[in-house]
């Protein structure tokens, strides 16, 4: 199996593709952490079991791995190359289940200005981050403000706050103008 990795604007987290399938239609999902995977996949449970590894996103066809600080990714990649390999090759699920997702409740009256929010991520901001090695993950929407969480290469990138504050936010108030602010949340 052929695995291929690209940079991200986080030099600390590289873009793993495998040329397969890595999360299908299920939405991506980001281990912040060895107990946040625990249960819920199988992948990010043996890649948490590698030294030096301090965060796992699991995109559509791609896996997103945070190192520590302290390590190059010359002693890291190797090892993180031949885990992917050997789990793929085992043939077993990605995911375990289904992934929850933490969101905020949403008043009836804003349903409407939501969904709008919810298309515009989908169609113009997810795939850009995607191809960056993350995902931006709407968690809720309340008098105006727009709460999101930056995933995988995107969380704690030097750049996710201008992504957030100059690139989303002013898309979504440009194009709904219920929108005033953009707030980023920790999951």
């Amino acid at each position: 199996m052929l695995i291929e990795t690209e940079d991200t604007p986080n030099p600390a987290t590289l873009k793993f593709l495998p040329g397969r399938s890595v999360t299908g239609d299920s939405r991506p999902v980001d281990f912040g952490d060895a107990d946040a995977a625990v249960g819920r996949s199988a992948l990010a449970e043996s890649l948490f079991d590698l030294p030096d590894v301090r965060r796992v996103f699991l995109g559509s066809d791609f896996v997103s791995i945070t190192k520590a600080d302290g390590v190059s990714w010359g002693d890291v990649k190797p090892v993180v190359l031949t885990a992917l390999t050997e789990f793929f090759a085992t043939g077993r699920p990605v995911l375990a289940g289904h992934q929850d997702t933490v969101e905020h409740d949403i008043a009836p009256e804003d349903k409407e200005v939501v969904a709008q929010i919810r298309e515009l991520l989908d169609t113009r901001v997810r795939p850009a981050v995607a191809g960056d090695g993350g995902d931006i993950a709407f968690r809720g929407y309340k008098d105006g403000i727009v709460y999101l969480t930056m995933q995988g290469a995107c969380s704690g990138c030097p750049s996710s706050r201008a992504t957030l504050k100059h690139g989303v936010e002013n898309m979504l108030r440009h194009y709904v103008p219920e929108v005033v602010a953009v707030e980023q949340v920790e999951d």
